[in-house]
């Protein structure tokens, strides 16, 4: 169902309100079918007839079928190439069978839920294939707006072109050129001359220079009528391995080109997806009517489908009526249709072929890395046919992706003395010839750190490492980052496969000193200052290229959008708990997260509220406190002996003591903390927030709505952030509040 947006004058029920704007799209895709129908199946050597029943009949069956309300079916080019051959082998009565037993194909694709895989075809393969077609399509076609006929290949096309072009012209040439200028020159108009669609304006403008010119020329052989044509699908006499596969190759294309088409009108209008198995089945059974009546093959033509969207169409209604429109042409303008010269419906062609070798599509793949695969298959479908550049390309789609999926990368970093051997991605058997080069570089007696960024590891490429190990003089540390693929297998206990491999916390997110318990191999190496010189190491080969753009643009001046206070407890970690990054906090911290009065002794604090909402213009204040805060059980009596320092400063905890017998009790996601500390802690969040009120900046921002104050409470044991919300009387988990 299309979602519907009413507009001002939109009034009535909804079938009449959507019966206009219906009528209108049909008429306009109805515009743009008419001459594509009938160059499609010139194209292809069929009776050009064939196109208009497919138009009607094809069309008919998949709107009413199908299962994209906005989908035009027709006659493509994507087909004419397959079908020129498949005409050219078995003739039109076998070629229409062959058509019906796609059509069948189809249907059983699509009740076998079929549909999604045709999805899964690389983009490259689907752009190379049209691509191909559109080749092929114009050094065929050209031969024609020359004045020639096309060859029976696409080479002996090229080879022929040359003697083509020099050869003499005769009228031909002269409807083919106007045809293609008008093409080209319509999109460039007013957009008043452009509501007329230019396949239309094109071919009727070179149709009434013909007859104006009085210019003898083949032209459009049509039928007295629609049933004249009587042509009967009839199975061949042998050969039916030929027979089976160009109904699968029939098939495949049209299916293929019909649920794309389908998708990309689906990323336009928005609202429901596409049924694509009821699609496939809607195509399938047009096939099956086109074909029984002598029409050519039925696809989603994404031109006519995106025409009919961006016509305002609004149901499978607008699509119903093109097709009815088409009838009544065939019925009652055959006279005007056979006027249309054939060279007309060729320039027409070459311009369609043209689109199809999409340019935004290219770069798309090339930017993808799959140009090699995009090559191949338009290389295949253009010198061999379109099976065998499909078969190509997806062959090396999978060679890619298989090396893709087995790629290391592996080199040797030097530092003084020391050496790092670095090894990036999947290592398996096929990168042990690679490995074993890189490692003999390595000098003999040299310090070497063997680095392990792996996300496989296999039998073969462990040998290798563990042999090296062994048989290297100088000491060797095994440092691995992720999963412990390397130690795993030397304990004996190795992992198979990646589905089971442990997640691990990364480096940059784990506490260091976990990790290092972790990992580091020489208990000496765990001294604190080592820690730190080893993290800043790993931060400056690791971290900091990745960051280095970022803190390049705040050199010259910080612009925190909050200011961040917390307590200076080592478990919290601002950045951390609120996603948030270099220059995103300004971050004050002491001890229980307090806010002296503004007018105390103690200015430090003061001074980083002043500086941070007067100078840094914060949009944010967060106060946020804690689980197990020893600061709070110290305002409960539990201080250490002896801290003079510490109950100096915890006098500024007093207000929060008070506020805690006056107050009732504040909730933690509906519920009172087992911990009478932790419940301290969230009265402690309030009460420093009452006291930033006082600071005069602070009133000045409020007052003006350029500041916001957020109350934060951050539950260690469950890692779980909460803010502070007065309906509820308490916190509430982050996600539960909307901002």
């Amino acid at each position: 169902m299309i979602e519907i947006v009413r507009g001002e004058h939109d009034t009535g029920p909804p079938f009449l309100q959507n019966l206009k704007h219906d009528v209108l799209a049909s008429i306009v895709v109805f515009l743009v079918a008419v001459p594509l129908s009938l160059g499609v199946a010139f194209a292809a050597g069929a009776p050009l007839l064939s196109g208009l029943i497919s138009a009607v009949v094809g069309g008919l069956v998949a709107s009413l079928f199908g299962g994209s309300p906005l989908q035009v079916s027709g006659p493509s080019a994507a087909l004419t190439v397959v079908l020129a051959d498949t005409i050219a082998t078995h003739g039109w009565p076998v070629t229409c069978a062959i058509t019906v037993a796609a059509g069948l194909l189809q249907i059983l694709f699509g009740l076998t839920r079929a549909a999604r895989a045709a999805l899964a075809v690389s983009p490259a393969i689907v752009h190379g294939l049209l691509a191909g077609i559109g080749v092929t399509l114009v050094l065929g076609q050209l031969h024609v707006v020359l004045g020639g006929t096309a060859q029976g290949s696409a080479l002996a096309n090229v080879l022929a072109l040359p003697a083509r072009i020099a050869a003499h012209h005769d009228q031909a040439v002269l409807i083919g050129v106007v045809t293609l200028a008008v093409l080209l020159a319509w999109p460039r108009l007013p957009k008043a001359v452009r509501r007329v669609p230019g396949p239309l304006a094109a071919v009727a403008l070179a149709t009434g220079l013909s007859v104006a010119a009085g210019l003898t020329l083949p032209r459009v052989d049509l039928p007295a009528g629609l049933p004249a044509l009587l042509v009967v699908p009839r199975l061949p006499d042998g050969g039916w391995g030929g027979f089976a596969a160009a109904a699968l190759t029939i098939a495949l294309i049209a299916g293929l080109e019909s649920l794309l088409s389908a998708v990309s009108v689906d990323k336009l209008r928005g609202g429901p997806r596409t049924d694509l198995d009821r699609e496939l089945v809607g195509q399938g059974a047009a096939n099956v009517a086109a074909g029984a009546l002598g029409g050519f093959p039925v696809t989603g033509v994404i031109v006519r489908s995106m025409t009919n969207y961006e016509a305002g169409a609004r149901t499978r209604l607008s699509a119903i009526l093109h097709c009815a429109w088409i009838l009544a042409a065939c019925l009652l303008l055959t006279g005007v249709l056979r006027l249309i010269p054939l060279a007309a419906l060729a320039a027409l062609l070459v311009y369609v072929g043209t689109k199809l070798v999409n340019l935004n599509g290219l770069k798309e793949v090339r930017r993808h890395g799959d140009l090699p695969v995009y090559a191949v298959t338009l290389l295949g479908a253009v010198a061999v046919n379109l099976l065998t550049g499909v078969a190509a390309g997806i062959l090396l789609a999978l060679a890619l992706m298989l090396r893709r999926m087995i790629f290391s990368g592996i080199h040797v970093e030097r530092d003084g003395e020391r050496h790092r051997v670095v090894i990036e991605g999947a290592l398996t058997f096929l990168s042990v010839p690679r490995l074993t080069r890189v490692l003999a570089e390595v000098p003999p007696d040299a310090e070497v750190t063997l680095e392990l960024l792996v996300d496989y590891l296999d039998h073969a490429a462990f040998d290798c490492l563990r042999g090296w190990q062994q048989a290297h003089a100088g000491p060797v540390t095994v440092d691995e980052i992720g999963h412990p693929w390397f130690e795993r297998g030397r304990s004996g206990a190795p992992t198979v496969r990646r589905s089971v491999a442990a997640r691990v916390v990364p480096r940059w997110l784990a506490p260091w000193s976990q990790w290092q318990a972790e990992h580091v191999v020489l208990p000496a190496q765990r001294s604190a200052s080592s820690l730190l010189c080893r993290g800043a190491s790993e931060f400056q080969r690791r971290t900091a290229p990745l960051l280095r753009d970022t803190w390049s643009g705040l050199a010259h001046g910080q612009q925190p959008h909050t200011l961040f206070i917390t307590c200076g407890d080592a478990r919290i970690v601002p950045n951390l708990i609120t996603t948030s990054g270099p220059g995103d906090l300004f971050t004050v911290r002491n001890i229980g997260n307090l806010v002296p009065p503004p007018d105390g002794e103690d200015s430090s604090v003061g001074a980083a509220i002043e500086y941070a909402v007067g100078v840094l213009g914060v949009a944010e204040i967060v106060v946020c406190g804690h689980s197990g805060c020893g600061a709070m059980k110290a305002l409960l009596g539990q201080a250490p002996d002896g801290l003079d320092q510490l109950g100096s400063w915890l006098r500024h905890g007093e207000a929060t003591l008070r506020r805690r017998g006056r107050e009732a009790p504040l909730l933690l996601d509906g519920e009172r903390p087992a911990a009478e500390a932790d419940q301290l802690a969230l009265q402690n969040v309030v009460q420093q927030l009452e006291t930033l009120r006082g600071y005069p900046v602070v009133a000045a921002a409020l007052a003006r709505g350029g500041l916001r104050l957020t109350g934060m409470y951050f539950d260690v044991g469950a890692a779980q952030v909460s803010l502070l919300d007065n309906a509820a009387r308490g916190f509430v988990p982050a996600g539960a509040l909307e901002h």
